[in-house]
């Protein structure tokens, strides 16, 4: 059994398929008829080219995922048809649900077009493997990582979507502490236990310039560092950091883009993120020379100070504004996919490398 990396993305790309078919989980009622009345009904008279678009492209990843794990660990002799009729179930429990929440409408159309996404990303991923391009990524992920690096990788490959989100420090995932004082302050109000949260004694203070630059840099180099604990060669660690900040910096830029225009895209290149980033290269050279146990011993203190500094400071009202946009506007749907990894994305990698570090491996 080969531990592929699809698998855990594929329960990941479910997941965020599912908060973004239900969001925002409220409101809910019976209407006082079947919940799958929709399969019968007749088929919308209106539909648009982007709305085919939009559910054919939100389920082939998960077809392509679901079949790539298949076909790479052996869990079924049908990868294909099996990843097929998960996405049509998926889909199916999705529609059902949206029959009890008021702003969703239960369609058949877009149940067969899910269904029909799920089969074709299933396609694609057979005909990837039928060519020879699964082995050569198989290939190529031996000469460049160690054995155990599947978690490692699968955050990698989310770390560019996590700052799709808007953050409010360039590069800094992982600010929730507001968020959860405050959602905890509304879940609590009229309670006895809205006593026991805890009190700031002053009030959180907007970062100054030497702070962001910190956070700026740290920012930079935890992807980096995270790449260094399963990386084998040295050369292949520098490669590996200019793809990785290459490809966070055109995240934030195309979610600054997205977020105050295109003439806006660069905006966000401050004079202390410009220092930060700057500052952070020579680091991302010197560390290709240390060991991976000291690289993720490094990654844990430079997670923890980062996430210390971040949920310090509260996120500006401009921000703030920025925020609604994306989560009532036309984002909505965007937003529910990746504003959680922006928030989790950290403490995920926490997670990993303290496991990575309690496990004693030869390669270590």
């Amino acid at each position: 059994m080969h531990k592929t990396s699809a698998w855990p993305l594929a329960l990941l790309y479910a997941g965020l398929v599912v908060y973004a078919s239900l969001y925002p989980f409220d409101g809910w009622r019976d209407q006082g008829i079947e919940p799958w009345f929709f399969i019968t009904a007749p088929w919308p008279k209106y539909w648009t080219g982007f709305d085919v678009a939009t559910n054919l492209a939100g389920y082939a990843p998960l077809g392509f995922l679901l079949a790539l794990s298949g076909l790479r660990s052996g869990r079924t002799r049908v990868p294909v048809l099996a990843a097929t009729l998960a996405a049509g179930l998926l889909s199916l429990c999705m529609e059902t649900l949206q029959s009890y929440l008021p702003v969703r409408v239960p369609s058949n159309v877009d149940w067969a077009l899910n269904t029909a996404g799920g089969l074709l990303g299933a396609v694609i991923a057979a005909l990837l493997e039928r060519l020879g391009a699964i082995d050569r990524w198989s290939q190529f992920r031996a000469r460049w990582f160690v054995a155990d690096a599947r978690g490692v990788l699968v955050l990698l490959a989310l770390w560019p979507v996590a700052l799709l989100f808007p953050a409010a420090v360039p590069l800094g995932l992982g600010q929730v502490m507001e968020r959860v004082e405050a959602g905890l302050a509304e879940a609590l109000a009229d309670t006895p236990f809205l006593d026991w949260l805890p009190v700031r004694d002053v009030e959180l203070q907007p970062l100054v310039p030497g702070t962001e630059m910190l956070c700026v840099l740290l920012g930079a180099l935890i992807p980096c560092l995270l790449g260094y604990c399963v990386v084998r060669r040295k050369y292949q660690r520098v490669l590996l950091a200019g793809v990785m900040l290459a490809a966070g910096l055109g995240a934030a830029a195309l979610s600054a883009g997205l977020s105050y225009g295109p003439q806006h895209a660069l905006d966000w290149l401050s004079l202390p993120v410009r220092v930060g980033l700057w500052a952070a290269l020579p680091l991302v050279l010197l560390l290709v020379w240390v060991p991976r146990r000291v690289c993720a011993a490094l990654l844990l203190v430079a997670l923890a100070l980062h996430l210390g500094l971040l949920n310090q400071a509260p996120a500006s009202a401009y921000f703030a504004q920025t925020l609604q946009t994306w989560e009532q506007g036309r984002f909505i749907r965007f937003h529910g996919l990746v504003q959680w990894l922006g928030w989790l994305w950290p403490y995920a990698a926490l997670a990993v490398v303290v496991g990575r570090t309690a496990r004693p491996t030869p390669e270590n």
